[in-house]
């Protein structure tokens, strides 16, 4: 999958049609527009979920001073630093954010959830469509074109620490196949796809443990649907091996890419990556979106992103 196979194929599969300019790069290999991407960063650099979340007026602003071009949503930071404040999430609160971004010159450019369809439970899986639908409700509230969203995993593991000892992988469960795991992942999204179609908003499937821990798992999901509502959030940091090549394989279908790093050592771990390299890759797959900083290191917020944003803007233009 080449940058003008990529180009030509997003066009068809949105219906749209190429500028002459455009279908003539792309017919002779040359990438389309230019290849600078924006810089975002997520409010989990922030916060990574140890003591009080801070506040996301204060990401917001730290973001701006920190030079970054916009800021990706931890679902889950946004309702626990609601929480911490008297409040709750809710259509003022989302106004206040929305307005707030605005006034600093940010975008809100993306949204990350966690959701888990990997149970025979169907209630389970029903509970969990309805929390993705209204997560992608709070997105278009907010403006936000893409959500990151999981396959989810098979739950066997006692903690996240032992996952992460176990390189996120996990016994299945008793009886129980990764076929039958698939079914139950693609007929959720599948369920979700009119609702992601009807708000705008699209769905990035995350490499990100569980049956999406691998490009060739995200791929099967998508390949399976086929819908330009439901595509990859390609995350730098949750490809334990092969990582580039895994990369370059999930990178056609990428909707926003995550870019971690790991300043002051990383949570659980922590992955050399060559971000010219990456960088590289997505310039082949003419990947002109966000790129958004996790950092996941110990080092403080202060000091370690803006040092993570330096190292990005070097990379990616």
């Amino acid at each position: 999958m080449t940058m003008n196979r990529r180009t030509m194929l997003n066009a068809a599969a949105w219906g749209l049609a190429m500028t002459p300019v455009a279908m003539a790069q792309a017919e002779q290999n040359q990438p389309v527009g230019p290849q600078r991407n924006r810089i975002g960063v997520s409010t989990y650099s922030f916060w990574h979920f140890q003591g009080a979340p801070t506040p996301m007026e204060t990401c917001f602003e730290q973001a701006a001073d920190m030079g970054f071009d916009g800021v990706e949503i931890l679902h889950v930071h946004m309702v626990e630093a609601a929480k911490a404040a008297g409040g709750e999430v809710n259509r003022p609160l989302l106004r206040r954010l929305k307005q707030r971004a605005f006034s600093l010159g940010l975008d809100l450019m993306g949204f990350s959830t966690h959701q888990g369809f990997v149970t025979p439970d169907a209630e389970k899986r029903k509970a969990n469509i309805e929390h993705t639908s209204r997560c992608l409700e709070l997105a278009y509230e907010l403006g936000i074109p893409t959500i990151r969203v999981n396959t989810g995993r098979w739950g066997t593991s006692k903690s996240f620490d032992e996952l992460m000892a176990n390189k996120g992988i996990e016994p299945r469960l008793p009886g129980m196949t990764d076929d039958q795991g698939f079914e139950w992942v693609i007929r959720s999204f599948e369920a979700l796809l009119p609702k992601a179609e009807e708000l705008g908003v699209v769905m990035g499937l995350e490499n990100h443990w569980g049956l999406g821990r691998e490009a060739s798992g995200v791929l099967r999901v998508l390949d399976a649907l086929k819908s330009p509502w439901l595509q990859a959030t390609l995350d730098t940091g949750n490809f334990l091996e092969n990582m580039y090549e895994q990369m370059d394989a999930l990178a056609p279908r990428a909707a926003l890419v995550q870019a971690k790093t790991y300043f002051g050592g990383g949570e659980w771990y922590a992955l050399e990556i060559d971000y010219a390299r990456v960088a590289q890759i997505l310039r082949k797959h003419c990947y002109r979106g966000y790129v958004s900083l996790e950092m996941e290191g110990k080092e403080a917020p202060a000091t370690a992103i803006p040092k993570s944003l330096e190292l990005l803007r070097k990379a990616f233009g």
